[in-house]
């Protein structure tokens, strides 16, 4: 069994079970659950506080699995790219942004997407597959385990997928995350990004816990963002729109500029209104040139424009700087970089301390 797709409180069910069928006193739960998450164990024979023989019993009933490190990029902005090896034919992208004292980690939820946002890199290599909640926490779990980084202080779901289509994994690894037993993130310092999955959407406002949620806007309009983005044909605007209501936390719009498609005067009056009537934040982020063809970010002044534009209409508007352009740093540039050149590796080789 792999405990590291369970929820904390069902490991430590399962290990409490086991200790007990194995005749070892209670307290060994104590002892194995923290390394799981807390003080992550590469291996368990690495778990030198526990006995050797229970060492062995647990490699063989609870193998530990990890992602290879296949590329490790950094920006000269400080911000970190890897590139993780799941099997022979999957890789996913995560980054690490470090700002002041934020250390803010930008994960991946599934292998590719199958939205197909037209501006997006991890749009043009369609979908692979979903990832365990393994495979997601442990984007978070290997930088904890690395000496050379410090833990961090933040997780956005905001790397390749759409966390809402894989919901199942995506729920329960919300749980370790922010589980004290677990990772220990606390909810408000997690986001989770969603074009709007409506269903799931609903299912995550109804968690107890206080995740933030970003909208993936990227047009103010029902007809712009059915341009952009195919998923407005399934879920409309109004839909989402309707549907974020219900959430307590305040909402984040994220919205990609991009030059001759969603940066016009009209744009960003509609677009303050939208945000106006649920009280959020607007994020404007440039495209990220490179990403993909065809596409061009707006200019910077402009930019600056569109943002005083959304102020003086009464709305909260921030511009994000771009970071990692250096480094492939849009989602799926390394990946398809990497893939391109033929250097996705296959060997069996892990941690990000090698």
């Amino acid at each position: 069994m792999n405990l590291l797709d369970l929820t904390p409180k069902e490991a430590q069910s399962t290990i409490a079970g086991w200790i007990a069928d194995r005749g070892e006193p209670p307290y060994r739960t104590r002892q194995i659950l923290p390394r799981l998450w807390r003080r992550p164990a590469t291996t368990w024979s690495g778990a030198t506080d526990l006995p050797q023989d229970l060492r062995v019993a647990l490699d063989r009933e609870f193998p530990l699995p990890r992602p290879a490190l296949e590329r490790l990029q950094q920006s000269a902005d400080g911000t970190v790219k890897f590139l993780w090896q799941l099997d022979r034919d999957t890789a996913i992208e995560s980054v690490l942004i470090p700002e002041g004292r934020r250390r803010t980690v930008c994960i991946s939820s599934q292998a590719g997407c199958a939205y197909g946002c037209v501006f997006c890199a991890t749009g043009l290599m369609g979908f692979q597959r979903q990832l365990s909640p393994w495979e997601i926490t442990a984007q978070v779990r290997e930088l904890v385990i690395a000496d050379q980084f410090e833990t961090p202080s933040h997780v956005v779901f905001m790397g390749m997928g759409e966390p809402l289509h894989n919901w199942a994994a995506v729920d329960t690894a919300l749980t370790i995350l922010n589980d004290p037993r677990g990772l220990g993130i606390g909810a408000r310092r997690i986001t989770v990004s969603t074009v709007g999955i409506v269903p799931n959407l609903e299912r995550l406002a109804r968690r107890p816990e206080q995740f933030k949620v970003a909208l993936s806007l990227h047009s103010p309009s029902g007809a712009g963002r059915s341009r952009l983005m195919p998923v407005e044909r399934k879920y409309p605007l109004e839909l989402v729109l309707e549907t974020l209501r219900s959430f307590s936390k305040r909402i984040t719009f994220e919205y990609v500029m991009i030059a001759g498609e969603n940066d016009a005067d009209d744009d960003a009056i509609e677009l303050a209104r939208i945000a106006r009537s649920l009280g959020a934040l607007v994020n404007l982020l440039p495209l990220h040139p490179g990403g993909v063809p065809g596409f061009e970010p707006t200019p910077l002044p402009r930019i600056r424009q569109f943002a005083t534009r959304l102020r003086s209409l009464g709305a909260h508007a921030t511009i994000r700087q771009s970071r990692g352009l250096d480094i492939a740093g849009a989602c799926g540039q390394l990946r398809i970089e990497v893939t391109a050149s033929g250097n996705v590796a296959t060997e069996n080789h892990t941690g990000v301390e090698q």
